[in-house]
């Protein structure tokens, strides 16, 4: 995909008082900020019992078998390509409004929606940080790969939480159980805790889990984007809880990364 920046007008914005009810709480100023997820549950449970609870679950079995080194290769490979289709961040955006993450146990709206309350939320927080913005914006414009368009990837190959590929599976990454499935589970070369990789080589030269992360990542790099490392650090990792939730693989990250990790977690 190539990208085709546009001069974007959102419309007047209107000062709005509201009431909150008792899932919402006021932080910073301002931003409403739900204390449950769409089903009523906290954010990120797994666990919890909800309509999406078992088809989540099944999702993650789905990916952490399939999700395999020799894949994640094939798919770098063949999406770097970026010989799909020419469009502008907008018309990108107005793809995702037929686009429901089917890993997300928080949230059954279009995808479109996600990315402009994430941008705004931290317009709000971060009025000075236009790059941070812009981030806000594109981090899930991946989600693409789902769409004929893109190659009508399946729901395992573009969404979901990420991880390392070539070496260990972190136990602190959801459903870990269904990774003894995966062929490389039991591959020596992959199932180290370094694998392929050296100590603090940096995240960049590691291979994660193929994704709508990696691909828009790379749709910016290979675009020659003007956003910050911390934008595009942002952009390929913010799916990766196993690293800025639970604090898994940080052996694997150099100065840089450990700097560009404050970002995400702010982000997230």
């Amino acid at each position: 995909m190539t990208i085709v920046i546009d001069q974007l007008q959102f419309g007047i914005e209107v000062e709005e008082k509201r009431v909150l009810n008792n899932e919402e709480s006021e932080f910073n100023g301002g931003f409403i900020m739900p204390t449950a997820n769409t089903f009523g549950q906290n954010f990120r449970d797994y666990e919890a019992e909800s309509e999406r609870q078992q088809g989540v679950e099944n999702f993650y079995k789905i990916i952490h078998i399939n999700q395999t080194y020799d894949f994640v290769k094939k798919m770098r490979e063949e999406y770097r390509k970026m010989d799909r289709v020419e469009m502008s961040i907008w018309e990108c955006c107005e793809l995702l409004n037929d686009v429901v993450d089917e890993s997300d146990p928080d949230l059954d709206e279009p995808q479109i929606e996600h990315l402009l309350q994430t941008a705004e939320a931290i317009r709000k927080d971060f009025p000075n940080e236009d790059w941070l913005h812009l981030t806000a914006l594109i981090h899930d414009l991946g989600k693409v790969l789902l769409l004929p368009i893109f190659g009508e990837l399946p729901q395992w190959a573009v969404v979901g939480d990420t991880y390392p590929v070539g070496c260990a599976f972190d136990e602190s990454i959801v459903h870990h159980e269904y990774f003894k499935e995966n062929p490389d589970y039991q591959n020596p070369a992959y199932n180290t805790k370094y694998g392929v990789y050296r100590e603090r080589c940096g995240l960049d030269n590691v291979m994660m889990s193929w994704g709508h992360d990696d691909y828009m990542y790379l749709v910016a790099k290979e675009n020659k984007s003007t956003l910050p490392s911390a934008g595009l650090f942002i952009i390929r990792y913010h799916s990766f809880y196993a690293l800025h939730r639970s604090g898994a693989y940080k052996h694997l990250m150099n100065e840089e990364d450990e700097e560009n990790l404050k970002w995400v977690q702010i982000f997230k």
